[in-house]
């Protein structure tokens, strides 16, 4: 066993060998992996392993037609059969949710060149005679879906990764990892030690246990999970070609032909936990006890849609384990208080993501970021929060009894909460508040007419647009009072606060105290990392105010550049809370609760103060994400409700009143105002984003030459506001929320990354990204996947000058 490697893989799942396999492919061949088993020890060995490429995320479907494509390339390359069957696969939609998902993949399927189109039923039935197609609204068909059997693929990654110079050593559990002094790893066996920069946590079942010896806790949960094969069936048994999968997720099951027979598996409501207490290091190639009866409810819908079913009996019953993130999606990502240790763990649809999660990791250590934006995976996405245990069962419950469910946009699901509560929660909760989740934290959403209102779900509008109207018209005549605490705020103090600052971000710091300056932070590849309000409050003391949600995120940036002598960066998002007061009547309605002179000479558009307000002290910066006159104020938690009440009592003299989050949207919108994960993010340069005049390429700051290298490039796309036909709108009762295509002349020439309508200009509108569409174009937006007439506009809707933001 080496003693030395670029980076060693803890397990040896489909994973952990794709992993070692891209690592080798991108020129990385001094790696190693150790696994406590056998290969494919775990989940990968049982799994149905079915393979499809769609994905209502664009980016996660970009990575699983990847990995459908590279399983033939695997066997020719390795001579290792990966046991490919790609007969197609149905994808059924019982209700008209379901149609509009399906239609809205159909689309992006379009743009992004892949297959995946609509079919008649005559067709159907001939590509499967055996299903009942009656109450079918709509069927798409995918010709490349269909399974890969889990061993093939597994030992073909291992050949694959072997042949490029790596090592594979089974049956050599890992008994330790330590951290030295400079930042390496010593990855303990009992086979001898490896000393390593990367240790990577691919250990599948034993991710837990594994990230533990390092001292790490990790939001995973195991279930039990149950399918079965049926004996031969005749008329299967006669055909001369493969059937393909059928995926009625509206039915909660899926079926695929096995041998001559069929395979089919459910999540069932009664779903079953497994190994809370941590998974057992002898457990490897076993299974759990049969138990149908759990799944009988879907296994009978199967039967409707499929009659044969009904009628063959069961050869074999599988029933193991799987482990779950609360959200089901991939826990991924070099840990940000750890350096060097990198995570790929919770994943479910392994097989049909295996290749591009190896991808992805390869890239992110060899290339030091990813090519694509892949947030919705990143173990920063979750805070230390995330790993209360009740939450995470709670959430796991959630996600495999509703594994086939539609993730409406803007759905907010219920369980585990909440879980973080700021001094107000229960006085919004009271006001009728309906909350959502960001980054743990309870945020209203919108202000219903009376407590206990909950929110609809749909691809249409639903029971809050009416209410979120009426807050954005309230604030756009007088004024409205939001709740921003979910903002991270960070405070930089000492004599080399500045210059950190400066080397940390693009644009130059304030110089003057009392000055703010907007600020993009870049990526490793000279993408928009992030984006920032930073303000001088002293001269050794700057605030910063960022994305809630990519706190930990950042983390990884702002630790990349060592802080001068004397000086610390702390994070004050626990401590501070905050309200964004805005609206023509704003300066009216706060004039009444202080001394500070707030006119516009006094107090100007991007300068800040500290002042009292109703007897509250405060951090007042003059700006407003809304792109009205308003100001953010940042007081202390403790004094949360003692701001909230006495902004809401002055509010009552110019008919202001509290704002939830979905009109923020809305409003920013309006302005045209990009939003972090959105319009921001690793994919796009700021010259895309219009950010480029924030970058001042005349001093250093993190990750300059990258940028350098794109920053005179001519923008591949850019970011525009889309205004899309009302008739349109109307009669499809939608606007855009995020992802839908954009057509011209029936070319697709990008999509949309925010939505919402506008309700103080009357107007639904879109920000996206496109290319090829100048202001004035016509183009089509797919909203709920059918063309909705658009065109391009020349500026924002709302206050282009920015008359009312510096008023």
């Amino acid at each position: 066993m080496k003693t030395h490697a670029q980076a060693v893989v803890i397990g040896g799942g489909v994973i952990g060998c794709s992993i070692l396999y891209h690592l080798t492919k991108l020129g990385w061949s001094d790696v190693v992996l150790v696994e406590r088993n056998e290969l494919t020890s775990g989940s990968t060995w049982h799994a149905a392993a079915n393979i499809h490429g769609l994905h209502d995320s664009a980016n996660i479907s970009r990575l699983q037609h990847y990995t459908m494509k590279l399983y033939n390339e695997l066997e020719a390359e390795t001579g290792q059969s990966c046991g490919v069957f790609q007969p197609g696969s149905l994808y059924l939609a019982q209700t008209g949710n379901r149609e509009h998902q399906l239609r809205l993949q159909a689309a992006k399927a379009r743009l992004y060149g892949m297959n995946f189109h609509e079919i008649g039923r005559d067709e159907a039935e001939r590509l499967h005679p055996l299903v009942n197609f009656d109450g079918i609204r709509c069927i798409m068909y995918e010709p490349d879906g269909g399974n890969v059997d889990p061993s093939g693929v597994t030992n073909a990654y291992a050949v694959g990764a072997r042949q490029r110079g790596a090592e594979i050593h089974r049956f050599t559990p890992v008994t330790a990892t330590v951290q030295q002094p400079d930042g390496s790893w010593i990855v303990e066996t009992p086979k001898g030690n490896i000393r390593t920069p990367w240790v990577i946590n691919a250990a599948g079942l034993w991710a837990r246990e594994v990230a533990g010896l390092a001292g790490i806790e990790l939001p995973l949960q195991p279930t039990e999970h149950q399918y079965f094969v049926t004996e031969t069936i005749a008329e299967i048994a006669a055909m001369d070609r493969r059937l393909p999968s059928v995926a009625d997720r509206d039915g909660e099951y899926y079926l695929r032909q096995e041998g001559k027979g069929l395979l089919i598996g459910a999540y069932e409501r009664d779903m079953r936990f497994w190994a809370e207490e941590g998974t057992p290091l002898d457990f490897a190639h076993d299974l759990f006890p049969d138990d149908l009866e759990r799944i009988e409810e879907n296994i009978m819908r199967a039967i409707d849609r499929v009659p044969v079913v009904g009628t063959a009996g069961i050869k074999r019953v599988i029933n193991g384990p799987m482990i779950w993130s609360p959200d089901s999606n991939v826990i991924l990502g070099p840990v940000p208080e750890l350096r060097g240790y990198f995570c790929c763990n919770g994943i479910i649809p392994g097989f049909s993501q295996s290749a591009g999660m190896g991808l992805m990791v390869a890239e992110w250590l060899i290339n030091g970021e990813m090519k694509y934006d892949m947030f919705a995976w990143d173990i920063a996405r979750f805070g230390l929060w995330a790993n209360n245990r009740e939450f995470v069962k709670a959430k796991v419950r959630d996600q495999y009894a509703h594994r086939f469910s539609i993730h409406f946009p803007n759905e907010e699901r219920a369980a585990g909460r909440p879980l973080r509560t700021r001094p107000v929660y229960e006085m919004q909760k009271n006001m009728g508040a309906v909350f959502g989740l960001n980054y743990g934290w309870e945020h209203p959403l919108w202000f219903a007419d009376a407590p206990g209102i909950v929110d609809t779900n749909g691809f249409t509008r639903q029971n809050w647009w009416g209410p979120v109207g009426e807050e954005c018209r309230m604030l756009r005549d007088r004024a409205g009072i939001i709740d921003i605490s979910n903002f991270a705020k960070y405070r930089c103090k000492g004599p080399g606060a500045e210059d950190w600052l400066n080397a940390v971000f693009a644009n130059r710091m304030p110089r003057a105290v009392g000055q703010s300056c907007l600020t993009p932070l870049i990526g490793v590849r000279g993408g928009i990392a992030g984006d920032a309000t930073v303000t001088r409050l002293a001269e050794d003391e700057f605030w910063v105010v960022s994305s809630g949600m990519a706190e930990r995120y950042h983390k990884r940036f702002f630790d990349a550049v060592p802080l001068p002598e004397g000086t610390t960066f702390e994070s004050l998002t626990e401590a501070v809370c905050g309200f964004n007061v805005a609206g023509p009547q704003s300066r009216e309605m706060l004039q009444r609760l202080t001394n500070a002179a707030l006119g516009s000479d006094d107090f100007p558009f991007m300068r800040s103060q500290r002042i009292e307000l109703g007897g509250v002290d405060c951090v007042a910066l003059r700006v407003s994400f809304t792109g009205d006159l308003g100001w953010e104020l940042h007081c202390a938690v403790e004094d949360q409700a003692r701001l909230y009440t006495a902004l809401l009592e002055a509010g009552k003299d110019v008919g202001a009143g509290p704002v939830g989050s979905r009109a923020l949207m809305s409003l920013r919108i309006e302005k045209g105002y990009g939003s972090w994960s959105r319009e921001y993010s690793p994919e796009y340069w700021p010259q895309e984003a219009g950010l480029a005049g924030l970058c001042k390429m005349d001093k250093a700051f993190l990750n300059k030459p990258a940028l350098q290298e794109v920053i005179t490039q001519e923008p591949r796309e850019r970011l525009v506001i889309l205004h899309l036909d009302e008739a349109d709108v109307t009669a499809s009762n939608a606007d855009a929320t995020g992802g839908e295509p954009v057509f011209k002349n029936g070319v697709g020439v990008g999509r949309v990354s925010s939505g919402a309508y506008g309700y103080s200009v009357g107007m639904s509108l879109a920000l996206g990204y496109v290319r090829g569409a100048a202001p004035g174009d016509a183009v089509e937006v797919m909203v709920l996947g059918r063309p909705h007439r658009a065109r391009v506009l020349h500026e924002a809707p709302f206050d282009p000058q920015g008359a009312r933001l510096r008023a």
